[in-house]
């Protein structure tokens, strides 16, 4: 690994725990935590790899039937609380997304009230705002952006809770997907669908926001966040 982060989180593994060889389990210095569907095997799926040794993790949260479907992972450490999902996309299923979203965003009042920090990060498949994706009056008619979906980050927003990229670039071009075909990487058409978020009372520890476009091997780039806990 190029790389040193304390914390890595990924989404759709699309793999069981037990169908990882030990290298993807836990390597170098990292404890790895999976959640993956029963549902469906090779369906969606997150992990966590972390140097520090979490109090507690849960998985999926209890998500009714999205339960089996390994979403969610919720990293519970002294000084903070980690949230890791996959959120559905929606598809012809735009109810099902917004249930999902719904049950995420009543945890989200909850952490808030309670005064804890919280860092939430994932493949929230919405870009949200016109800047946050290449053609945005195309898009505005399907799954991704529509405005149903755009509402859902303006609550979870207006919670208390920062967009990070956000904090640092307001600028257009920032994206973090881009379909397969049409040399749309190359031509940057592609939409923001990957975030982090934090509560409030972090807002004043981050110390960058970042896309890593430049990272290749997937559709989806990595971002990532400095903060200091």
């Amino acid at each position: 690994m190029d790389e040193d982060p304390d914390i890595i989180c990924i989404q759709e593994t699309k793999a069981t725990g037990d169908k990882l060889n030990d290298a993807l389990k836990d390597f170098d210095d990292y404890h790895g935590y999976f959640a993956s569907s029963t549902k469906t095997p090779g369906f969606s799926g997150v992990a966590i790899y972390s140097k520090t040794e979490p109090v507690k993790v849960i998985d999926n949260l209890g998500y009714g039937k999205y339960k089996e479907e390994g979403r969610i992972l919720k990293a519970e450490y002294p000084d903070f609380t980690l949230m890791n999902i996959y959120f559905p996309s929606a598809g012809d299923k735009l109810n099902e997304k917004m249930q999902f979203f719904n049950h995420f965003l009543d945890k989200t009042e909850k952490l808030m009230e309670s005064d804890e920090n919280v860092i939430i990060c994932g493949d929230f498949n919405i870009a949200h705002t016109t800047n946050d994706l290449a053609n945005p009056k195309d898009a505005s008619r399907n799954p991704g952006f529509l405005q149903q979906e755009r509402g859902l980050l303006d609550i979870l927003i207006a919670q208390g809770y920062y967009d990070t990229f956000r904090m640092f670039n307001q600028e257009s071009g920032n994206y973090t997907w881009w379909p397969n075909g049409y040399d749309s990487r190359a031509k940057n058409i592609g939409m923001r669908l990957d975030h982090f978020f934090i509560s409030e009372n972090l807002k004043d520890r981050l110390k960058s926001s970042l896309i890593r476009s430049e990272i290749m091997g997937s559709d989806h780039c990595p971002i990532s966040i400095e903060i200091d806990i």
